[in-house]
Formats: C-alpha cells, structure tokens, sequence
C-alpha cells in the first residue's frame, strides 16, 4: 500500500471520503492500526492518563511523548503519524516551538505535529513551524492542555461568544498555515459552519459529522475504567477481557494447573543425573 501523504488525505476530503484517525501509543497498537488500515495515527498527549498514568495531558513531557511515538512510528508503514506537543514546550517562543517540533520529527519519525489552541500566540508557533518545513495540525474547541482556563473539560461553543471563538481560531490555524485542524467537543452545528468556511480537512472528536474522525484507542477498545466522554463510542470489550484472561492465569497458577506437562521442557535422564551430581558438589 502507498503512505498516506498531506496530498492524498486533502484528496480524500474533496472526494467526501471520510478520514479515520485513531490514537496509538506503543508498537502493538500501532500494528493494530496499520493493519485495520486507518488513514492517520495520532501519538496524543492523552497518552499521558491512559498509557502513562498522569491526572492530565499538562504533566507529560517531550522524552515520554518521544518514546510513545518512536514506538509508533516503528509500528506504522502507511499511516501519517501526527504528533502532539507537550504543555510547556512551544509556548516561551516560536525558536522552541521549533525546537520542539524538530525532535518529533528527527527523533520519532512524525509526519507532523500538532498544537492546541488559536490565539495570537499559538498562530504566531504554527507558522513559524510551517516555516521550518514541518507539517502542524491544528486542535481548537475543547483544548485539553488548557481546559483550566476554559472551565474544565467541556464542550465548547455553546454560547454566543465561545462559538464565535470556535470559527475564529479554526480560521486563524488554517491562515497560519495548518493543513488540518482537529475539532473537539463542539456541537454539529458549528463544525458544520466550518465545514462551510474551511478549506483544510477536520477531524472531528465529539464534535459530529467532519471530513474525518479521530478516537482514543483505548476508549474504543473499552480499556478505559470509568465514565468516558458523551462522545465515545465503545467498539471493544478488551479491558473486561484482559481483567478476565489475568484472572484465569492467576487462578490456575494457585492452583497448580499452570504450568501443565504441554508447557515444560523434556530433559534425558542424564541430563538430570548431571545437574545433580552437580548440585551435590557445589553444595559441599
């Protein structure tokens, strides 16, 4: 199968062929994701709770997010791998943004990397990122890093003025230079304002019909414990069954069922003569 380029997913978006991107943190998952054949991998800062086990995307660092994507990276042939940013590594100015996004690119292999939010700032960090020769994918909506400021964690653009922020930020990522925006927890309606006045793709989380969609893995695997997100969808019972194949194994070896003859190694008589005669000695 031919890599999935910049090219071909705004190719799929002119052709109202939805994008599947799914988050991916370790090589195993990432295989998974090849080879069920999703279009983008996303190496999110979500990776922090779910895989790493932080209270919040904010503690994670760029060495951790680098060997979740490295990982990833070794996982993926065809994929475009996304990245994202750590809290605290782009913001100081638009030479560390850089900085930072160059270790991503250098270090893990991303295609691109991606940034939270619209403001002046964050405008001023994707197109000096641009400039640099590295693809970004923009994120507005509800913005994890930051969710402090926007009240906690939810939805966005439900007034007047947060829906008004909603459009203006996705306009001002798309004139910065994004090729893509993710758009998260925002109601249909809006998104569908968007869709009207965006050029780029958006991948949608919670925010209804885009030109693509984009989940937690774990999410949709059902290994998160407790409530998830209104916007997840559970495909999988995999938590459940991993809770009961440990289980299974525990019982059996306090049991003494496992291990059985069918997993143990056959030794000759003499080879057994000889560890005890060599036992015997050393134990002298």
């Amino acid at each position: 199968m031919t890599k999935v380029s910049i090219p071909r997913l705004l190719e799929k978006q002119q052709a109202g062929e939805p994008i599947v991107m799914v988050t991916a943190y370790d090589f195993p998952t990432a295989r998974a994701a090849e080879r069920a054949g999703v279009d983008m991998v996303l190496v999110g800062d979500s990776g922090a709770q779910v895989h790493l086990g932080y209270a919040t995307t904010a503690e994670v660092t760029t060495d951790e997010l680098l060997v979740l994507a490295g990982a990833v990276r070794r996982g993926t042939e065809t994929a475009f791998l996304v990245c994202d940013v750590a809290f605290g590594t782009t913001e100081e100015s638009d030479a560390q943004a850089v900085a930072t996004a160059v270790r991503f690119v250098k270090e893990a292999g991303a295609d691109a990397v991606k940034l939270e939010g619209g403001n002046a700032e964050k405008l001023s960090r994707i197109r000096a990122i641009v400039a640099a020769g590295i693809p970004v994918v923009g994120h507005v909506g509800l913005t994890p890093q930051t969710a402090t400021a926007l009240g906690g964690l939810r939805a966005q653009g439900r007034t007047e003025s947060s829906a008004a922020r909603v459009v203006e930020e996705a306009l001002g990522v798309q004139r910065a230079g994004a090729f893509c925006v993710v758009v998260e927890a925002v109601p249909a309606e809006v998104t569908a304002v968007l869709r009207e006045v965006l050029d780029i793709p958006i991948i949608g989380i919670g925010a209804g019909p885009a030109d693509g969609q984009v989940l937690v893995v774990n999410d949709l695997l059902g290994v998160t414990e407790g409530r998830t997100a209104k916007f997840v969808k559970t495909y999988g019972s995999i938590g459940d069954d991993t809770v009961a194949a440990i289980s299974a194994y525990a019982d059996e070896v306090r049991s003494g069922a496992f291990p059985g003859a069918e997993h143990q190694y056959a030794a000759t008589p003499e080879a057994v003569d000889a560890a005890r005669e060599s036992a015997e000695r050393l134990r002298r």
